[in-house]
Order: structure tokens, then sequence, then C-alpha cells
């Protein structure tokens, strides 16, 4: 979208509706829209975006990242079954990858709006796991949270510097994982 202001018609073509839906959410106060001194209704492109999204509408709701869905990269099979079951518990989607390759393909398919991310894995590391996700303008806006077991001021800062949100060592508490997981995605929405 290059416009900022829309009419209804370009609202409504730009969600894949008619103009009479749109038209009926502006005027039901579902949807923002200030009025021209004509009165015709203009929509703002924030207010769309936000409409579309929180309504699951095309195309933004299938191209953006879920707030509810976490992708756990890990080689440890069991570190993953943990910190699956701890999210699937509160509600979060959850989907695991065992290598930084296999990281790469499911951001792509599973759309998550957070990543948690081992440091050391086979093939690639986390490190550039975590390049690769904030270099790319279509994932960049997806929150990081850095897990290692290799803690230390060296690791934290390359992560950090590679783009990561947050850091935490093994082993995690429950109470502290949730707790990162739900600031990081909550600073993700706003």
């Amino acid at each position: 979208m290059n416009n900022s202001i829309y009419t209804v018609g370009q609202a409504a073509d730009y969600c894949s509706v008619s103009r009479g839906t749109l038209l009926r959410c502006v005027k039901s106060g579902k949807l923002k829209a200030s009025r021209t001194p004509g009165g015709h209704y203009r929509i703002s492109k924030k207010d769309l975006e936000d409409f579309a999204l929180e309504k699951g509408m095309y195309p933004l709701a299938n191209n953006r990242s879920s707030m509810k869905k976490v992708l756990i990269v890990d080689d440890d099979p069991g570190v993953q079954n943990v910190v699956a079951e701890i999210l699937s518990a509160k509600k979060y989607e959850t989907e695991t990858a065992s290598s930084g390759y296999e990281a790469g393909t499911k951001v792509i398919r599973f759309k998550p709006g957070l990543i948690i991310l081992d440091l050391f894995m086979p093939e690639m590391s986390g490190f550039e796991v975590c390049r690769q996700v904030k270099e790319d303008p279509e994932t960049s806006d997806i929150k990081i949270l850095a897990i290692t077991g290799h803690d230390s001021l060296e690791n934290r800062g390359r992560i950090m510097e590679a783009g990561a949100d947050d850091y935490l060592a093994k082993p995690v508490k429950t109470a502290d994982l949730l707790r990162h997981v739900e600031d990081l995605l909550k600073t993700a929405s706003s």
C-alpha cells in the first residue's frame, strides 16, 4: 500500500471485499474513518491495516506474523518438547525446528511472532539464523529470544549484535520463560 489515505472503494479493493461491506464497517464504527467536507469517508493506512489484521482479512492476515505463534529452534528434542508443552498450555501455537536451515523454511511457512532460538546448532548457528531473520524486510519484525546453555558475555553480545530482542541462559525457569515470551509479544503487537 503506497497511499496513506484511502477511499472506501480503494480500501474495499485492498481487503478484497465489496464497497458496501466496507462502508457498513465504517458506518457501524468497526473501522475508523474521517469524513471530507463533501461527506465522503477516508480511511488511514494504519487504521485499515489494523482492521484487516484484527479481522483476519486478506492480504495482511496472510502475510504478517502471528502474535500467538512461536517457533522453537533447538537441536535438542527434549528442549523442544518441554518449551512447546509450556507454551501450548498458555494457548500459544508452536512449531519446532532442529537446525538453522529448517528454521528458515518454517519462518516463511509458519509466520511466527516469536522465535526461541538456541545459539549453537549443527549446519547453521543461531547467530546466523538471527542475522538472516532480522536483515530480511519480510521477517525483521519477528521477535527473537535467544536461549543458550553456553552463557557468556561474549555470546550474549554476539547474539544481541545479530539482532536478538532478548536473551536467557539455560536452564530456564518456566515463569521466566513465559514472562519473556509475553513481554516480547506484547511489544511486537504495540
